[in-house]
């Protein structure tokens, strides 16, 4: 494959992925989503703050279908500006399409546009290597365990994952 069919693949996929507002009216199919894609359960009042966040909260959709979510917040901690990503993460059936990467690059665009972040950071369940590994590509890193934070879980532990950003 030459650089140009990589670069009009690359094109074409994007093509099919659609970034879309979270709402009143889908805010259920969210929910519905996230018990498919996520092992853990949010509680009422989390998608109930989702349309209110806006840019920061979408859904994706791949030709049209419903795949995956991106949900993060603003917080500002010991004077410090930072974005938490609360969840990211699409259909087992449509994961390594560029969807998880079109919803990270909306992520760091989004900071980016805004600017002031110091950081992004999540929390990833220990045994989700795949995940871990999605993240140290754009250059996230292990910075600590939590011990029983799912509690729900047998195997309770998340890693803390931070993203330095430099252009704050």
């Amino acid at each position: 494959m030459s650089f140009d069919d990589k670069d009009l693949r690359i094109n074409r996929i994007s093509a099919m992925i659609e970034l879309r507002s979270i709402t009143n009216e889908n805010v259920k199919s969210v929910q519905r989503l996230d018990q498919i894609i996520f092992p853990v359960t949010y509680n009422k009042s989390y998608y109930k703050d989702l349309p209110n966040l806006e840019k920061f909260a979408k859904l994706a959709f791949y030709n049209g279908a419903m795949v995956g979510t991106v949900c993060c917040r603003r917080e500002v901690i010991d004077l410090q500006k930072r974005l938490y990503i609360m969840t990211l993460g699409c259909l087992p059936t449509h994961r390594r399409l560029g969807i998880g990467t079109f919803m990270l690059n909306h992520v760091l665009q989004l900071c980016k546009d805004e600017g002031g972040f110091e950081k992004i950071y999540l929390h990833v369940h220990t045994e989700n290597e795949e995940a871990i590994e999605f993240y140290r590509k754009f250059g996230f890193n292990v910075t600590e365990r939590k011990i029983n934070y799912y509690r729900r879980l047998s195997q309770p532990d998340a890693f803390l994952l931070e993203k330095v950003l430099s252009d704050n």
